[in-house]
C-alpha cells in the first residue's frame, strides 16, 4: 500500500517553487493567485526566508506548492491507498482524497493562515522541539514549568514540539534536560500553534468550515486529532477545528497507517521533514519512505517505479536505490507525441482504461519484455520487463511528454515472464 503525506509550516524555503516554473502543473499556481488575490508565483520563487516566515506566507505558500507536487504525481499515475497531512498538510491531504475542491481549499488555508497570524500577534507565543524524551516525560515538563506551555506535536519517539509563551517555552526546556532531554531547538515560526493560545483563530475559521462543502474523502484521511482514519465527511469541519487548538499525533498517525498495511510513504511537498520522521517510526527495512519536493525528485522515483537496475538506480538516488521493492512497473513514453494503444491491448482492455480496474480473471493481458504497448507518433512503446498489465493510464490521442508513464503492470517473477 502506498500513502502519501503532505507536509505543514515550518518546511517552506525560498526559492522552493522554483524548480516546478516550467512544469505543467505550476498552472496551479497561477489559479491560485486569482483566487486569492495574492502574487503566489512570488512567494514561491521569489520571496526571502523573513517574508515566508509570516504564517499566512509560509501556509498558503507551502499548501499550493504541495498541490503542485500532488498534481506532478497524478499525472503519472501514482494514486495512494491513504492520505495524512502534518497540521496545515491536512488540507492538502483533504484535496487529494477529493474531500474538499481545490477553490474552497484554498480559501479555507488563506483564512486559517491570516486567523492564526492575527492570533499570534494578539498573544506572542513560539515553539521548541525536545529531542531524546519520551512523550510523558516532555507532558511533565510543561507541567512543571507553571505556565502557558503544552506539548504542540508528537512527531515520532523522542520527539516532541512544545509551544507556549516564549519564558514558559524556555522553562519547559530547562526542565526537559534536566529529566534527560538531549536537545532543546528553538523552532522559528510564529506562533505557538496547536494550543489554547489559537483559541481565537479557531473562532475565525470555524466560519469559514461552516460554509464550505465537504465530500467523502476517497481514499481515507487519517486526521491529526485522534489519529484515525476517516471516511465521512461530516466529521471534517469538527476535526479541522479541533487541530487547530489539539496537538499534532504525527507519530500516531504514522502508526496507524503502518497497521493498515502501508508499505511505501510518499512525501509530496517542500523538504522532507516527514520524510526523516518516517524513517523513525517505520518498523521494517521493507517499509520505506521517499520525499518528492521537485520534479527531478519525481523522475527519479518514476524511474525506480519503471524497473531501472539496482546499479542504475543506486547511482540516479541511494534513498531510494535497491529498497524501492515495487510489484508495480510502469511504461514509459520514448519520446513526445500523440499515445495510440496497440489494438491487442485494447481488444482486450477496452478504452480509456481505468488503472484501478484489474483485468477480470482469464482475460489478464501477459506482457512480456519487448511486448509492444502502443505508439508514440510513429515510434513503438514497448515494455521493458514482464508481468500482467492492469491498466493503460492515458487516452488514445492524448499528447504525452517523453518519460511519462502510459501504462502500468503487475511484474512477475514467474521463469519466461
Amino acid at each position: 500500500m502506498l500513502a502519501f503525506m503532505f507536509p505543514g509550516q515550518g518546511s517552506q524555503r525560498p526559492g522552493m517553487g522554483t524548480p516546478w516554473r516550467e512544469h505543467p502543473s505550476f498552472e496551479l499556481v497561477e489559479q491560485a493567485s486569482d483566487i486569492t488575490g495574492r502574487d503566489v508565483a512570488r512567494l514561491l520563487c521569489d520571496a526571502d526566508a523573513e517574508a515566508l516566515k509570516q504564517t499566512h506566507n509560509a501556509q498558503l505558500a507551502t499548501f499550493v506548492l504541495s498541490l503542485v507536487v500532488l498534481d506532478g504525481a497524478e499525472r503519472v499515475g501514482l494514486e495512494p491507498s491513504l492520505c495524512a497531512g502534518h497540521s496545515l498538510g491536512e488540507y492538502t491531504a483533504l484535496v487529494a482524497a477529493g474531500a474538499v475542491g481545490y477553490e474552497d481549499a484554498l480559501r479555507l488555508v488563506a483564512e486559517r493562515g491570516s486567523a492564526m497570524q492575527h492570533a499570534a500577534e494578539a498573544t506572542p507565543g513560539t515553539m521548541a522541539a525536545v529531542l531524546g524524551l519520551d512523550d510523558d516525560a516532555a507532558e511533565s515538563a510543561c507541567t512543571l514549568a507553571e505556565g502557558d506551555v503544552w506539548v504542540a506535536n508528537y512527531n515520532a519517539p523522542g520527539q516532541v514540539v512544545v509551544a507556549g509563551v516564549a519564558e514558559a517555552v524556555v522553562e519547559a526546556g530547562r526542565v526537559a534536560k534536566e529529566m534527560g532531554a538531549k536537545k532543546v531547538l528553538p523552532i522559528p515560526v510564529g506562533g505557538a500553534f496547536h494550543t489554547p493560545m489559537m483559541s481565537p483563530a479557531r473562532d475565525r475559521l470555524r466560519k469559514a468550515l461552516s460554509s464550505t462543502t465537504f465530500h467523502h474523502p476517497e481514499p481515507a484521511v487519517v486526521a491529526n486529532v485522534d489519529a484515525r482514519a476517516h471516511h465521512d465527511a461530516d466529521d471534517w469541519p469538527r476535526l479541522l477545528s479541533a487541530q487547530l487548538c489539539s496537538p499534532v499525533r504525527w507519530r500516531q498517525t504514522l502508526e496507524a497507517l503502518v497497521a493498515a498495511g502501508t508499505q511505501t510513504f510518499l512525501e509530496l511537498g517542500p523538504g522532507g521533514v516527514l520524510t526523516g520522521l518516517a524513517r523513525r517510526v517505520l518498523p521494517t527495512a521493507e517499509t520505506i519512505a521517499v520525499s518528492v519536493a521537485t520534479p527531478e525528485h519525481l523522475d527519479r522515483l518514476i524511474e525506480s517505479l519503471a524497473g531501472r537496475s539496482a546499479a542504475q538506480q543506486e547511482a540516479i538516488d541511494h534513498r531510494v536505490g535497491e529498497r524501492f521493492h515495487m510489484s508495480e512497473r510502469l511504461v514509459v513514453a520514448p519520446t513526445a507525441g500523440l499515445f495510440e494503444p496497440h489494438a491487442a491491448v485494447v481488444g482486450v482492455v477496452p478504452g480509456p482504461l481505468d488503472r484501478q480496474k484489474t483485468p477480470e480473471p482469464g482475460n489478464a493481458v501477459r506482457i512480456d519484455v519487448g511486448s509492444l504497448i502502443g505508439f508514440v507518433g510513429g515510434t513503438e512503446v514497448r515494455s521493458a520487463f514482464a508481468g500482467t498489465l492492469e491498466g493503460v493510464l492515458v487516452l488514445s490521442g492524448e499528447r504525452v511528454t517523453a518519460g511519462q508513464p502510459v501504462a502500468w503492470l503487475r511484474a512477475s517473477t514467474k521463469e519466461g515472464w
